[in-house]
């Protein structure tokens, strides 16, 4: 049967196409020359059939026909086989071959071309069936244009080879055309479509950056600035800074990752290759020894020979060899189109036996960056005089913090303020200091406050404070002069899409899910509370979350960790499955994860983890067929209940099921 190609001498993945590839340039009548050689035999056996019922002509006319049947049948199971035995491999092919030519030598010449007219449009329908499965996948390479329109210093445009373009060159994408190069935006609005690099099914918005001479990290751009190559323009003309040569592209390196897992075997597949190395030998033992069978039995060896032809037939594992290749191919295939990139059979095999996942929190369950999140105005002044104070003095800070102030705070108040702070003072571990409206200002912890008004923060304030603390917020007192102003609080809110993800796990029968972060335990207890997470574990270090992982190995048995890829690399790698949020234009990402949501979203988690049962599921079915039809067919053929004929068609029905019930994959939606 077709196995997937080995890679290449220079250690690059073989390209993802069929080891018994008969199409193309290869084919006699281009791609589909097997699938026609399999008809032009089944109506030369129809024919030879006919005559031999209904025509009273020389039996040499019906030979004739099944011979040109058996000549379309055999001609690439025959080159396979030659293929097979250079190489020092006995594989079905030869088998198939052996059994006509034997069935032929009997005179059996109408079973011999059924024999093979029947194998060789199994194979052809499996070929196409399995083509199928990768046409999701191998459209990834043409995705990417062949040219773009280079802009250059004098604002003119030419077109360009897209392997031409180099970082730091601007390219224009016109409404409705293909993206050439992952890079930034640095003219333009439009709505971008990028379901085929990220699975997203609505287009993203793409917004100029504010200073497109900078350097930029594609990896860490907002979503609103980067594109990718491959991805097609809305209705406005784009011009887009390169940050990416072609061959280094995301949609590059997802070709070559996803041929990469078309080559990786999945557990049940090692199990059952090996299961053949033993079985395949054990099976022409069988064979041999039938062929003496007249020997002791009182038959001829005509009759021998028959036996042990139709057994040979029954007992070939060929349905076995496609039941696990199959689903993996087309599970991989299926993720793929939903913006999931799983790296072959193991981690598609292990997703769905997990027990427990553990979550990285900021980036992943969190949106990992601080957003406003309370505006509490205390002794009578108004919000707005709270906000307008506080976002004056943090536009001169560069903290973090502060900018989620100033972006909370402007976005309410409707644009930035009027009056300008002035003398920025950072103090040590408590706030900030500034003037503002010819008042001192202060904004910070309790211990600011009692070191600046010489007295306790007041009961009430004290109070709101510690409530938002203990919810996880970054609470800060502001005050202005001599008097009080309020309370603002930040924090790193939690994805929407959060709650509904772990909730859909649960329905999974996921029961435990934790998570990992460095935060101290309060804010993990807050945020594990709000999203329902059952095991918050706080203030851990890089290797103490690969200790965490480790004892959750120990105590759940399959676990996975899903991260950015980067800084959580040694505790993914420590997992069962490491899955990487976002990796999209993430090289470590991809390369560090086993299975990569491309998209920033975490409620594509459920899905993958549903496909992967659901794979699983197919494989377990198509080992039952195919290993059940070869237990009823070989006692029948052997008794000589079962003539080659019915053994024939049980044999290539059982593949063709095993093929069609694994492309019900392509087909899977939660």
């Amino acid at each position: 049967m077709a196995h997937p190609p080995p890679p290449s001498p220079d250690g690059t993945p073989a390209p993802a196409s069929d080891a018994h590839d008969h199409g193309g340039a290869h084919g006699l009548l281009g791609e589909r020359t097997e699938l026609y050689f399999a008809i032009a035999s089944g109506v030369f056996w129809a024919a030879g059939l006919l005559l031999v019922l209904f025509a009273d002509l020389p039996e040499t006319v019906s030979i004739g026909l099944f011979a040109a049947a058996i000549l379309f049948g055999g001609y690439y199971a025959t080159i396979e086989a030659y293929e097979g035995v250079s190489a020092g491999r006995f594989q079905i092919d030869f088998l198939m071959i052996v059994a006509a030519a034997g069935a032929a030598a009997l005179g059996k010449w109408g079973e011999a071309a059924l024999l093979l007219f029947l194998f060789s449009l199994g194979h052809a329908l499996e070929h196409y069936a399995m083509a199928r499965a990768r046409k999701s996948i191998s459209a990834l390479a043409d995705l990417a244009p062949a040219t773009a329109l280079l802009r250059d210093e004098n604002g003119d445009t030419r077109e360009v080879d897209v392997e031409e373009l180099a970082v730091g060159d601007v390219v224009v994408v016109k409404p409705n055309s293909k993206i050439p190069a992952d890079g930034v935006v640095i003219t333009g609005n439009s709505a971008v479509d990028q379901s085929a690099i990220t699975g997203e099914s609505v287009p993203v918005e793409k917004l100029p950056v504010a200073e497109p001479d900078r350097t930029f990290d594609l990896a860490t751009l907002p979503a609103e600035h980067r594109t990718f190559a491959g991805t097609v323009n809305g209705s406005s003309v784009l011009e887009i800074r390169v940050l990416k040569p072609a061959r280094d592209s995301t949609l590059a390196k997802l070709v070559v990752l996803v041929q990469e897992a078309e080559n990786q075997k999945s557990p049940t597949q090692h199990l059952t290759d090996k299961f053949e190395r033993y079985y395949v030998p054990s099976v022409l033992l069988l064979v041999s020894v039938l062929l003496l069978a007249f020997l002791v039995l009182d038959e001829t060896f005509a009759e021998s020979f028959y036996r042990a032809m139709a057994v040979l037939v029954a007992a070939s594992p060929c349905a076995l060899a496609i039941s696990t290749p199959s689903a993996v191919l087309a599970g991989v295939a299926r993720a793929a189109q939903k913006g999931v990139l799983i790296k072959g059979g193991r981690p598609l095999e292990d997703l769905g036996g997990l027990t427990a996942i553990a979550f990285d929190k900021t980036g992943t369950l969190t949106e990992g960056k601080p957003k406003l999140t309370a505006v509490l105005p205390a002794n009578g002044t108004t919000r707005r005089d709270l906000l307008s104070t506080a976002v004056a003095v943090e536009e001169l800070s560069d903290h973090p913090l502060a900018a989620a102030i100033v972006e909370g705070g402007e976005a309410e108040l409707n644009g930035s303020v009027k009056d300008q702070a002035s003398e920025l003072e950072a103090l040590t571990a408590r706030g900030i200091r500034a003037r503002y409206r010819g008042e001192t200002v202060h904004i910070g912890n309790r211990r600011l406050l009692q070191e600046t008004t010489g007295s306790e923060v007041p009961t009430e304030i004290d109070r709101q404070m510690t409530e938002l603390e203990t919810a996880g917020h970054t609470a800060m007192i502001v005050h202005r002069g001599k008097e009080y102003l309020g309370i603002i609080s930040v924090m790193d809110v939690a994805r929407p899409s959060a709650r509904p993800t772990l909730e859909a796990l649960r329905d999974l029968g996921i029961e435990r899910m934790i998570m990992l972060t460095g935060d101290n335990q309060r804010v993990a207890n807050a945020v594990a509370a709000e999203i329902g997470i059952t095991d918050p574990l706080g203030s851990l270090l890089p290797e103490d979350k690969v200790d965490a992982i480790l004892r959750l190995k120990q105590e759940e048995g399959r676990v996975a960790m899903i991260g950015d890829g980067v800084n959580d690399a040694p505790a993914m790698a420590s997992s069962t499955v490491g899955v990487a949020m976002g990796a999209a234009g993430s090289d470590v990402a991809l390369e560090t994860a086993d299975v990569a949501l491309m998209a920033d979203r975490l409620d594509n988690l459920p899905f993958a983890i549903g496909l992967s049962r659901a794979a699983r599921h197919i494989i377990r079915q198509n080992l039952w067929i195919s290993l059940g039809v070869v237990a009823i067919l070989v006692p029948l053929t052997l008794l000589g209940i079962a003539t080659l004929g019915p053994a024939v068609v049980a044999h290539e029905g059982s593949t063709m099921v095993v093929v069609l019930n694994a492309l019900r994959l392509l087909a899977y939606d939660r």
